[in-house]
C-alpha cells in the first residue's frame, strides 16, 4: 500500500491513540514507582518492571502508531517484526523480575525450588527461541 495515499481508517486512529496512552502511563508508573522508592527495594523493582515493560511494548507499539497513520510500508512491517521479537523476549525478563516482587512480598511464602527453576529454564528458552533465526 502506498503510505502517500493512505488515508486512516477510524479503528487505526483509536489503535494508536491507545497505543500511545498506554505508553504514556506505562512510563509514568515506572517514573512514579522510582520517585516514591526512597530506597525500599520493592518499589524499585516496580519501577524495573514497569519500565521493562514499557519499554518492550514500544518496539512494536510505535511501529503500529506509525502503521496507523501512515500505512504499511516493508520499513514498517520489519519494525514490527523486529519489535514483536524484542517485545517477547522483554516479557520473559519481566517474568524474572516479578518473581522478586513476589519474593519480597510474601517473604513467609517460599516456593519450591522447582517452580523457581521451571521460571527461569521458561525464561531462558523463550529467550532462545525468540532469537531462532527462523523467526526473521
Amino acid at each position: 500500500m502506498d503510505h502517500k495515499t493512505y488515508q486512516p481508517k477510524m479503528p487505526d486512529i483509536m489503535e494508536a491513540v491507545f497505543d500511545a496512552v498506554y505508553l504514556l502511563f506505562d512510563f509514568v508508573a515506572g517514573i512514579v514507582f522510582f520517585a516514591m522508592a526512597q530506597g525500599r527495594p520493592l518499589f524499585v523493582l516496580y519501577g524495573i518492571l514497569t519500565l521493562t515493560l514499557c519499554g518492550g511494548d514500544a518496539f512494536h507499539l510505535v511501529p503500529r502508531i506509525f502503521r496507523a497513520f501512515r500505512g504499511s510500508t516493508p520499513k514498517i512491517k520489519h519494525l514490527m517484526g523486529t519489535g514483536l521479537q524484542i517485545s517477547s523476549i522483554t516479557m520473559a525478563a519481566f517474568y524474572a523480575i516479578l518473581l522478586f516482587i513476589w519474593k519480597l512480598t510474601f517473604p513467609d511464602f517460599a516456593a519450591p525450588a522447582a517452580v523457581e527453576v521451571m521460571i527461569w529454564a521458561s525464561a531462558i528458552i523463550r529467550i532462545a527461541v525468540c532469537l531462532l533465526p527462523q523467526n526473521n
